[in-house]
């Protein structure tokens, strides 16, 4: 298995040992910007939609990433803890010793901010933040990342004295259906989005000035200009060089007129890509990025699945021959298998101290085996006993009696496992896009971001298409092998 780890991990190092890299977060303003600055660089390659700042921070620091955009506020009260004001000066002075640095502003503030719908807010008199604590029947909808963050629902709460239970967490993105629905009151934005006068929300004032200043800039190692010195040259170009209103029309290009981050890129560096109609679904499902998505699942699914095979086989047979080390390990694997995906590609991330394939294989093995190691205990426990003493009488050692006459007999059962544990990897491995391992879930990350169905089914229905493929492939196996043992 290390083996195994360490041979992915220098595939995935050597790919882009000379090309600079560039994270971005999940979320469209964010794939945007990654999008400018590759397309700046040149010579670079984006890794898109990480996760949130958590993740991707993890993943600039550990070299997964050389750079991304990233908000002076974020850095200041999320990532370095800083009480106040922190000036570009304290915040490379704290970076530095992770031997980080931020520069190049970009010229915009994209701060954190609360909205209600216009008319809802007229009717209750609602201008600021501070007026929302005399009406605690409003329902409020909050981004997950917004919760949790130091500058977040926790603070705001305090600093306000808002009388509101924390709310449960919804997608940035589907929050701006819910309110336009009326399903909630109220919305954490930020104020470059797009849609906060497509659907004539009223941004309230923040009276209290509880949020610091976001304003967009690179966060990077501190090698970069080093090591990319014609790639760093081009990035600094765009200091200062994108006001608000050029941010918001670059974002509403995405999610309000349906074209992809690259040509909502394109529209600000003025490339060719920014040209196009709006993509419909059939587009994007045969879109040029098919092939390559196809490989990164297929990768993620039958690599781990040998490695579930090679590791569960053994466990099960193991569980059966030995009934108390059995329910130790029928244990581990059931546990394993109630962990929260998202959560457990985070401990991985801070485990391996990589991003992408290698956490994602990792996380996907482990989810593998409990299918495979149960139902090969079940099948060798049910071997027939009468078989099994016959093979004793006659001389058989064990190794030979569990290869020619135990394994056989518990073979359908072993598939059946080995089956189903392909059909849940196919799944399961769409989370793995959320830390860059790419995938169909490298679209529904994308539909998420953009609150854009077609993008979403762009990625689930060829993961649909894959797993009932796969599911047919183990079931015609199986009865070619019930078949052969029938003829002998």
């Amino acid at each position: 298995m290390r083996m195994f780890a360490a041979a992915v991990l220098l595939l995935a190092v050597s790919a882009h040992a000379e090309t600079l890299k560039v994270g971005s977060k999940r979320f469209t303003e964010s794939y945007i910007l990654g999008e400018i600055l590759v397309q700046t660089a040149v010579d670079a390659v984006h890794r898109p939609g990480l996760g949130n700042t958590g993740i991707v921070f993890a993943a600039l620091k550990s070299g997964a990433i050389d750079l991304y955009p990233e908000y002076s506020g974020t850095i200041a009260k999320e990532i370095l803890r800083l009480e106040g004001d922190a000036s570009l000066e304290t915040l490379n002075r704290a970076l530095a010793k992770d031997g980080l640095a931020a520069g190049v502003p970009l010229g915009f503030n994209d701060g954190y901010a609360l909205a209600m719908r216009e008319d809802r807010a007229a009717a209750l008199g609602v201008h600021a933040i501070s007026q929302l604590a005399a009406h605690p029947g409003l329902n409020l909808g909050l981004s997950q990342e917004f919760l949790g963050r130091a500058d977040g629902w926790p603070g705001l709460k305090a600093a306000y004295a808002l009388p509101f239970q924390t709310p449960a967490g919804i997608d940035h993105g589907l929050a701006y259906e819910a309110i336009a629905a009326g399903r909630i009151d109220v919305m954490d934005i930020y104020t470059t989005d797009a849609k906060i006068e497509h659907y004539r929300l009223r941004v309230l004032d923040d009276d209290r000035r509880f949020f610091p200043r976001y304003d967009a800039l690179l966060l990077y190692r501190q090698d970069v200009p080093a090591r990319f010195p014609e790639a760093w040259a081009r990035l600094q170009k765009l200091e200062g060089r994108i006001d608000e209103r050029t941010m918001i029309r670059i974002n509403a290009a995405a999610e309000l007129e349906g074209r992809s981050f690259a040509q909502a890129a394109a529209l600000f560096t003025h490339q060719a890509a920014a040209s196009g109609p709006r993509r419909s679904f059939l587009a994007l499902l045969f879109g040029p990025d098919l092939g390559r998505v196809t490989a990164q699942h297929l990768l993620l699914v039958f690599v781990s699945l040998a490695a579930g095979v090679a590791v569960g086989i053994p466990l099960g047979v193991a569980a059966a021959r030995r009934p108390r080390l059995g329910q130790a390990i029928l244990a581990a694997v059931g546990v394993i298998q109630t962990i929260p995906s998202l959560a457990l590609l985070a401990f991985l991330i801070a485990l391996v101290g990589a991003i992408g394939t290698l956490p994602a294989l990792i996380a996907l093995f482990l989810y593998a085996l409990l299918p495979i190691v149960r139902n090969t205990c079940t099948g060798v426990a049910q071997a027939s006993a009468g078989v099994v003493r016959a093979a004793h009488a006659l001389g058989l050692r064990p190794r030979e009696i569990l290869l020619r006459i135990e394994l056989p007999l518990a073979m359908p059962s072993i598939l059946a496992g080995i089956k189903t544990s392909a059909v849940i990897n196919v799944g399961t491995a769409t989370i793995a896009a959320f830390i860059g391992a790419g995938g169909y879930g490298e679209r529904i990350a994308a539909g998420l971001a953009l609150n854009d169905t077609a993008m979403l089914l762009a990625g689930a229905v060829p993961a649909a298409a894959l797993a009932l493929l796969v599911q047919g492939a183990f079931e015609l196996g199986e009865r070619r092998f019930a078949w052969m043992r029938r003829e002998r």
